[in-house]
């Protein structure tokens, strides 16, 4: 499969879980791809090692990082935002500085990464960002902040569609439920709870992630955009 040879994309937030196993996705099918991460750099090497990728360690927190890293590569062809964070608690007990860093990760390093990209990016290029289904369902407590964050990125995902259309650029994002990775591991403590909502009671592998990636920076999905879409095993069904 070389559906992505001579395309040039950015994963941010890419050494470890999903975000791995989509670079290591678009690296298969041919694409020039580089990747951040903030603190694996032992991943982060390896991830390199394996793919051939290129990696830049950023803050995904820090707007001028991010926007750094993007303009330093010039015209892209795809951007996917895989950094994100889980901050989860009693609303009345969670530290507000923690609340915060999540806001800056979740939603202003998409956004700003995604309007950075595009000022360069080449028509018909693809941006894709990673969200979750609590953006539209959080059926217990303590995930208040979390889910905002994630709605938040489905009203930035509309928008940015109509800001870029004219321009044959996509603008999506990939809403998971359950995905086996270290911070969800699929034999870990809330494995029951979150189990017990789903019509496929299973964790979903980074892999399956990934392969929804693929087919939206792929050739096929050009007229794919503002849309959510979700694999959560029906999660949020």
């Amino acid at each position: 499969m070389a559906r992505l040879t001579g395309k040039r994309a950015l994963v941010l937030g890419g050494s470890r879980g999903i975000g791995a196993a989509i670079v290591e996705r678009l690296t298969d099918e041919g694409a020039e791809t580089t990747f951040t991460y903030a603190g694996s750099a032992g991943a982060a090497e390896a991830l390199a090692g394996k793919t051939g990728a290129s990696r830049v360690q950023a803050d995904s927190a820090d707007r001028a990082a991010v926007a750094e890293v993007v303009a330093g590569l010039g015209s892209l062809d795809i951007l996917v935002v895989n950094a994100g964070i889980a901050v989860l608690g009693d609303a009345l007990e969670l530290d507000p500085a923690e609340v915060d860093r999540m806001i800056d990760i979740n939603v202003r390093g998409p956004y700003h990464a995604a309007v950075e990209a595009a000022r360069e990016m080449k028509d018909g290029g693809r941006i894709v960002v990673i969200g979750s289904v609590n953006g539209d369902r959080i059926p217990f407590a303590g995930g208040a902040a979390y889910a905002l964050t994630k709605s938040a990125v489905q009203g930035m995902v509309r928008g940015l569609a109509r800001d870029f259309g004219p321009r044959g650029i996509t603008v999506n994002s990939i809403q998971p439920g359950p995905v086996n990775t270290d911070m969800n591991p699929a034999e870990g403590p809330m494995k029951d709870m979150m189990h017990s909502f789903m019509a496929i009671p299973r964790h979903a592998e980074p892999g399956e992630i990934a392969g929804m990636v693929a087919y939206l920076v792929g050739p096929e999905a050009g007229i794919v955009t503002g849309a959510q879409h979700t694999i959560d095993g029906g999660f949020g069904a």
